[in-house]
């Protein structure tokens, strides 16, 4: 078993979390939101994700005044081709409506980013 190492920029950001971020973390960590785990902080390529549910390729961006549309745009088009969703909530909603900010990750997180599963191998090939 290999131990994943903390990328150093990833553990700073951990002991910095926004007023927001701390919330959020408190209501999905040790699966508490729909069972489903979430990582904070995690490292994706060259980027620190806020929150990842890497079971369902979900990442959960909360932004504050410093983000630019221009980065995000494009960090978002990056995470995408890893196969990630990314979803962003500004700071403002989580402090100000935290039950719906919850609600809305919790039907992106139920609702399956794929199709159906391929028919097998000779299924479906039958007139």
């Amino acid at each position: 078993m290999s131990i994943r190492r903390i990328n150093p920029h990833a553990a700073r950001l951990r002991r910095n979390m926004t007023e927001a971020e701390k919330r959020i973390w408190y209501h999905v960590r040790d699966r508490r939101l729909g069972g489903f785990k979430f990582k904070r902080q995690w490292s994706i390529g060259e980027y620190v994700a806020d929150f990842c549910c890497i079971e369902r390729r979900l990442v959960v961006e909360i932004d504050g005044g410093q983000h630019s549309p221009e980065k995000d745009a494009r960090r978002t088009a990056d995470l995408k081709g890893m196969g990630y969703r990314v979803v962003r909530f500004w700071n403002n909603d989580v402090l100000g409506n935290l039950e719906g900010v919850l609600i809305s990750l919790l039907v992106e997180l139920e609702t399956d980013p794929h199709p159906g599963p391929l028919p097998r191998a000779g299924e479906g090939d039958r007139a």
